[in-house]
């Protein structure tokens, strides 16, 4: 019954923005598009990381036609001394201590049609992360458990920029290939056809972080604002305004719970008419972990 997917779409998206939220809080850098849409370049202004990250570096489960990166990030992944990685207890190695280790996370709007999971789109989580290393061992960087394939630390002080965003703009990956898959978070998130004025959305991202200062020319605010909508052109209920120098995000997320009922998309097609079938939830999110250099 409509009652029910309304409900259900609701407590989906509400459930998926916590959990992004609390991804979120734990970040050190949050990229805006200069870095997710342009390829990795010498130069530094010039840098993004999109050939370093699924899907154009693939990893399974996002393909280059349908996997969209919005939130990309690095984060400090927190272990807990009991918690156990492949069998193995992290205290073991730490001298019963936690740890962390630096992540890199990507969250993608996914709009492939599957038998699995819905028609429109859904929100899927990629991750990789660094190696731990066994500080029991009399051996200096003994490797207690490796870093995922793929994955490559970032080294700032190797790495030529005026700014972290220049510097993290330039990260590349590891030589092996990417084994993580990504990881469906949540299904039903709305499609959006932005020639249509009925579904259109407008993100208005530099109202949300105004990016005037007095030092900055005009064209520099301009190519400010630009970079600020992640991604730059929408096709669906999932985006993001990131100011990457203050560490901020505005994540937006629109469900479709029409589409749990209906299997012909003009019967679920978002009109304002429908809007209490489209759930909607905003969260501003500022990074909080720290980068220790």
């Amino acid at each position: 019954c409509k009652e029910q997917a309304k409900a259900t779409s609701e407590q989906e998206i509400q459930a998926a923005m916590d959990y992004i939220a609390r991804d979120l809080e734990q970040a050190v850098y949050i990229y805006d598009n200069s870095g997710v849409e342009r390829d990795h370049n010498d130069e530094p202004d010039d840098s993004g990381i999109r050939n370093q990250i699924p899907p154009v570096a693939e990893a399974p489960g996002c393909k280059t036609d349908n996997c969209q990166p919005v939130l990309v990030f690095w984060k400090r992944k927190h272990f807990d001394r009991d918690d156990k990685v492949n069998g193995t207890r992290i205290g073991d190695f730490t001298n019963d201590n936690d740890t962390f280790v630096y992540a890199l996370v990507a969250y993608y709007l996914i709009t492939d049609k599957n038998d699995t999971w819905s028609d429109i789109a859904r929100i899927g989580r990629f991750e990789v992360y660094d190696q731990v290393i066994d500080e029991t061992s009399k051996k200096a960087n003994q490797v207690a458990i490796p870093a995922s394939p793929g994955f490559q630390s970032f080294r700032l002080s190797d790495t030529s920029g005026s700014s972290l965003k220049e510097k993290l703009n330039q990260w590349t990956k590891g030589d092996a290939a990417y084994t993580t898959p990504v990881q469906i978070l949540v299904d039903y998130i709305d499609v959006i056809d932005q020639d249509n004025q009925n579904n259109k959305i407008e993100p208005g991202c530099p109202s949300v972080f105004p990016q005037k200062a007095p030092s900055l020319s005009q064209d520099e605010i301009q190519k400010k604002e630009e970079a600020l909508q992640v991604p730059s052109n929408l096709n669906g209920g999932f985006y993001a305004c990131v100011d990457a120098e203050k560490r901020i995000a505005q994540v937006f997320l629109r469900g479709n719970a029409l589409a749990r009922l209906k299997n012909n998309p003009e019967d679920y097609e978002y009109k304002p008419n429908r809007s209490s079938y489209f759930p909607t939830v905003t969260m501003q999110i500022e990074g909080r972990g720290f980068l220790n250099d």
